[in-house]
C-alpha cells in the first residue's frame, strides 16, 4: 500500500488515476478546503498514469506527475486513528485513551483505561466499534490491519494524570531524572506532583515518611501488584 498527500491542491478539481487492467487501484478523496491536504490512498505498485483536472485544464503525467508527494508517515496514521477514538468515546466519558502505536504490518495496538477500570465487556464492544470506523475510512485495504484494544498492562508505566489518581492509594515504583528510584503508597495525585508514602528501617527504628515529587522529576511509575 502506498499512501500520499498531494500538496498545493487548491485547483485541483478532479483525479483520474489509471492503472494496468491486471491491477486494483482504490482512490480515496475526502472533502477538503484551501488549507487542507487531499488524501490519495494508491492500492497497487505503481499507477500507469495520473490525471489531475482543473476547471479549464487537464494536467497528464506518466510516472512523474506535476505535484510533491509525500508518503504518510505512521505518526500521521496514528493521528487520525486517534481522531476516531476521541470519536468513540466522546459519549463513554469515564474511559480516556493512554496510548496508540501502529507496527510496520499495520497492527494497530490501542490502549484504553477508565476510572473505575475497564471491564472485559467494554473493551470487547470498544474494539468492534473502533474496527468499523476504521473499515468506514478506508485507511488500510480490506483485511489488511489487525486491531487489538486493551488497558495498559500492569508493567505499562503510568502516563496521564488520570491514571494516578485512579491508582491513589496503590503501592508505586518510580525512577526519577537521575535514575534513582523510590517506591512507597501513592498518596495525593495534583496537577503538578504526587505524594508518597514510604517506610525506611525495620523493627523498633522504622520510619514513616512521605515525599513530594514533581512530575517534572519522574522518569516512569508503574503500578506494583503484590501477590
Amino acid at each position: 500500500m502506498q499512501i500520499y498527500k498531494l500538496h498545493s491542491c487548491n485547483a485541483v478539481k478532479k483525479i483520474v488515476v489509471q492503472t494496468n487492467q491486471l491491477l486494483q487501484t482504490k482512490i480515496i478523496v475526502p472533502i477538503f478546503n484551501s488549507h487542507a491536504f487531499l488524501q490519495i490512498i494508491i492500492w497497487n505498485l505503481i499507477p500507469h498514469s495520473i490525471t489531475f483536472a482543473t476547471v479549464n485544464e487537464t494536467v497528464e503525467g506518466n510516472g512523474i506527475v506535476p505535484f510533491s508527494f509525500v508518503p504518510m508517515s505512521t505518526d500521521a496514521q496514528i493521528l487520525q486513528i486517534e481522531k476516531l477514538v476521541e470519536q468513540l468515546l466522546e459519549d463513554e466519558t469515564e474511559y480516556f485513551l493512554v496510548n496508540l502505536r501502529i507496527k510496520p504490518t499495520n497492527n494497530i495496538k490501542v490502549f484504553i483505561d477508565g476510572d473505575n477500570g475497564l471491564p472485559i465487556e467494554k473493551c470487547v464492544r470498544l474494539n468492534r466499534k473502533l474496527y468499523k470506523l476504521i473499515e468506514e475510512q478506508a485507511y488500510y485495504p480490506e483485511g489488511e490491519f489487525s486491531l487489538e484494544l486493551s488497558s495498559p498492562g500492569i508493567d505499562e508505566p503510568l502516563k496521564l494524570h488520570r491514571q494516578y489518581k485512579k491508582n491513589i492509594g496503590r503501592n508505586v515504583a518510580i525512577i526519577l531524572l537521575d535514575d534513582t528510584s523510590k517506591e512507597g503508597t501513592l498518596l495525593v495525585a495534583t496537577e503538578n506532583d504526587i505524594t508518597i508514602e514510604f517506610t525506611e528501617g525495620k523493627g523498633k527504628k522504622a520510619v514513616t515518611q512521605q515525599m513530594i515529587i514533581p512530575f517534572s522529576n519522574i522518569k516512569t511509575t508503574t503500578v506494583q501488584t503484590k501477590f
